[in-house]
């Protein structure tokens, strides 16, 4: 069990599964992005952002490559009723790969919006969070966290001194994480008038990606000059938002063309960037999907936070598609 105190506090994991070993080639052919050393360990810390300006406190959770050195950094925003706990399959890969993680926790649409609440009343408080008050309450998190990164990178006897590479930071999320990713990372709002982008992440992989309401896809993200990897699935809709498959869907025709993937898991639902389903889902989860997420995000990442031709080789020839099943879509521009 892990518990959080006012200091850091590190866990070391066990030993990452075993997939093979590092290897690069001219063409890609020889790249596995889930290949990982035998003995790699990754830590894990605990801390809290203070945002001064908003009064607001930002937990957050870090997962870390052992080694002391500077690692690229990939920011991970949680859905509506998650918290900085969900999805460590994902933080824990990246990190053995070489990547600073830091997943956030969103007060005001995080698991205390339903914890504490009755069954029967959980969904109307869901649905309640998900407004606009949280989303740009999200938005602002994402910079106030960058920030004290960059300060905890210089401050003396701290354990993040010196570890921070603030010049490649990646961006994702999941489901309203998704929404809170697409708005820092180029999307624009309010017939661009609006920007939430923050220039200094420089690749964006949302998770059930979806067209804001109220506008086109082709107005939100044509404006969109970074790298971005979109994934969703099949059956990708959630009850909240009213996102349907086709909502998702549009968003990877509307972005402009240049270092763009799509990725649609045959038959996935909502929860698929989860471990767990979610209630009312019904499909059988298909493990081939964790597979090909953990594949194709670490690829992208290698790709456009490390600049790893071994990697773009691999993402725009036939490795991608050896991770996939026959009925998976994969596409890029």
């Amino acid at each position: 069990m892990t518990y959080e105190f006012n200091y850091i506090t590190i866990i070391l994991g066990g030993a990452i599964a075993f997939f093979g070993c590092f290897s690069e080639s001219v063409n890609g052919a020889d790249y596995d992005p889930l290949a990982v050393q035998a003995e790699v360990k990754v830590a894990e810390q605990l801390l809290t952002v203070r945002d001064e300006e908003r009064s607001r406190e930002i937990p957050i959770k870090l997962y870390l490559p052992v080694p002391q050195e500077p690692a690229p950094v990939i920011l991970f925003s949680h859905g509506l009723g998650g918290s900085r706990e969900m999805s460590p399959f994902i933080g824990k890969h990246w990190a053995a790969r070489g990547y600073l993680c830091v997943f956030l926790q969103h007060p005001g649409s995080d698991v205390d919006v339903w914890q504490d609440v009755g069954p029967l009343q959980r969904m109307a408080a869901l649905r309640k969070a998900a407004n606009a008050e949280n989303f740009m309450l999200r938005v602002k998190d994402v910079p106030a966290v960058l920030d004290q990164l960059e300060k905890w990178n210089k401050e003396a006897g701290h354990a993040l001194k010196g570890r921070v590479d603030l010049e490649h930071v990646g961006m994702s999320g999941h489901s309203f994480g998704a929404v809170t990713t697409q708005a820092v990372s180029g999307q624009s709002a309010a017939r661009g008038l609006i920007s939430f982008t923050d220039k200094r992440i420089k690749a964006a992989l949302p998770m059930s990606c979806s067209t804001p309401k109220g506008t086109s896809a082709e107005e939100a993200f044509s404006t969109v000059k970074i790298p971005w990897m979109v994934m969703t699935g099949t059956k990708d809709t959630s009850p909240i938002g009213e996102q349907t498959v086709e909502s998702r869907l549009a968003v990877y025709p509307a972005l402009p063309a240049g270092q763009k993937y799509e990725l649609v898991l045959n038959e996935a639902e909502h929860s698929v960037f989860t471990e767990r389903a979610l209630p009312g889902e019904r499909n059988k989860r298909n493990p081939n999907h964790h597979k090909a997420i953990l594949a194709l995000s670490t690829a992208f990442w290698d790709a456009y936070l490390k600049d790893d031709s071994a990697a773009k080789d691999w993402l725009d020839g036939e490795g991608a598609k050896k991770v996939l099943e026959k009925e998976d879509k994969w596409q890029r521009k």
